[in-house]
């Protein structure tokens, strides 16, 4: 069963599923949702701190990115927690090689961005995906 919460998704990463399955099925309930309201509620609750510094930054950028790309009512104010950043860079990329990292510089939504995280240009993309 899909998770119907960022912090379920999150609690399940903490409890040993992969985020690799389990990120994905947050998402595609997301994008199903009916409204706006349905979609905040589905990032509205603080997720837990994972202790991976990256997922914790990963997860407030993601959350941020969705409430503004689906102009939802408001951002959930943990996305902004000290945490949620990174001192390092961190290119989301299996290839480390500086024209990468320049593409990823310049593609990167803002939210990913200002955390220090570097992406494609969609980071959050899902083949059900509606764009609002």
């Amino acid at each position: 069963m899909r998770p119907a919460t960022l912090a379920e998704a999150i609690q399940r990463i903490v409890d040993g599923t992969p985020q690799e399955k389990v990120l994905p099925e947050f998402l595609d309930t997301f994008y199903l949702a009916q409204t706006a309201e349905s979609r905040l509620a589905a990032i509205a609750e603080r997720p837990v701190q994972t202790g991976d510094r990256k997922l914790d930054a990963f997860v407030g950028a993601a959350a941020e990115y969705l409430a503004r790309q689906y102009q939802l009512p408001a951002i959930p104010e943990w996305v902004f927690e000290p945490y949620r950043f990174l001192d390092r860079a961190w290119h989301v990329s299996q290839l480390d090689e500086p024209a990468m990292k320049e593409y990823l510089a310049f593609t990167s939504p803002a939210e990913f961005r200002s955390r220090n995280i570097f992406t494609e240009e969609r980071p959050l993309r899902r083949a059900r995906a509606k764009v609002a």
